[in-house]
C-alpha cells in the first residue's frame, strides 16, 4: 500500500534546479494530469492567467483562462518535448469561445519564444493558420485548492497517506508524488516506480 514513506522520500529526490513553462488547453483538470505523467516534469499546479483581473478566482474568473503550470527538469525534457504534448492535448485550428477555456502557448522567457516558434516552423502547423493564442505571460495566479490534484479527490488510500506525511493542501498542490500519482489515476501510464507497482488499495471507500 501507499505509505507516507513512500511519498515523502520520493519528493525528497527530485531535482532542485527546474524550469517553468505554463499552457491553457482547456480545462486544467486534464493536461494537469497529462504533463504529470511526462517524466522529467517535476510539479505541476493549476491556475489562472492571460487576463488583466488582479484577483481572479474560478467564480470570478474575469478575463483570465485556465492554465496549467508545470515544472520540470530541463536536463530529462525539453521545452520543445513540453510542446508535443501541448499539441497532443489541444486541436490549434479550433479555438473556444470562452475565455476561460481558450487555448493559450505561453511563453516566460525570449528563450521559450525562440524555441515556440522554431517548433512550429518545423511543425504541420501554420503560425498564420493556427487559432491557438502565442502569448507572454505576464502572471500565473494559482487556483483553489479543491482544483489541485483535481483526480487524487475521493481516493481516500492517496490522501490518507498524505495526510499521514502531514501534507496540507498546499504540500500536496507542490508534491512530485502527487502530480505522478493524480496522473496515474487518471489513467496516465506513469513510468515512476512506486506508481508503476500499483499502490492500489484493497478496498476503495
Amino acid at each position: 500500500m501507499l505509505t507516507p514513506t513512500v511519498i515523502t522520500d520520493f519528493d525528497r529526490q527530485v531535482p532542485e534546479d527546474t524550469k517553468t513553462a505554463t499552457f491553457g488547453l482547456g480545462c486544467f483538470w486534464g493536461p494537469d494530469a497529462a504533463f504529470g505523467a511526462l517524466d522529467g516534469v517535476v510539479r505541476t499546479r493549476v491556475g489562472y492567467a492571460g487576463g488583466t483581473k488582479p484577483d481572479p478566482s474560478y467564480e470570478i474568473i474575469g478575463d483570465h483562462t485556465e492554465v496549467v503550470q508545470l515544472e520540470y527538469d530541463p536536463e530529462q525534457l525539453s521545452f520543445s518535448e513540453l510542446l508535443d504534448r501541448a499539441f497532443d492535448e489541444h486541436h490549434p485550428y479550433q479555438q473556444s469561445g470562452k475565455r476561460q477555456y481558450q487555448q493559450i502557448l505561453f511563453t516566460e522567457t525570449a528563450e521559450q519564444y525562440s524555441q515556440l516558434l522554431a517548433y512550429l516552423d518545423d511543425s504541420e502547423f501554420s503560425r498564420e493558420r493556427i487559432n491557438t493564442r502565442l502569448e507572454e505571460l505576464d502572471q500565473f495566479h494559482i487556483a483553489e485548492d479543491y482544483h489541485q490534484k483535481f483526480n487524487l479527490r475521493g481516493k481516500r488510500w492517496i490522501t490518507d497517506a498524505f495526510a499521514e506525511a502531514d501534507y496540507d493542501d498546499s504540500a500536496i498542490r507542490e508534491s512530485p508524488a502527487a502530480a505522478k500519482l493524480n496522473a496515474h489515476v487518471a489513467g496516465h501510464d506513469v513510468s515512476v516506480p512506486f506508481v508503476k507497482q500499483t499502490y492500489e488499495p484493497r478496498s476503495e471507500q
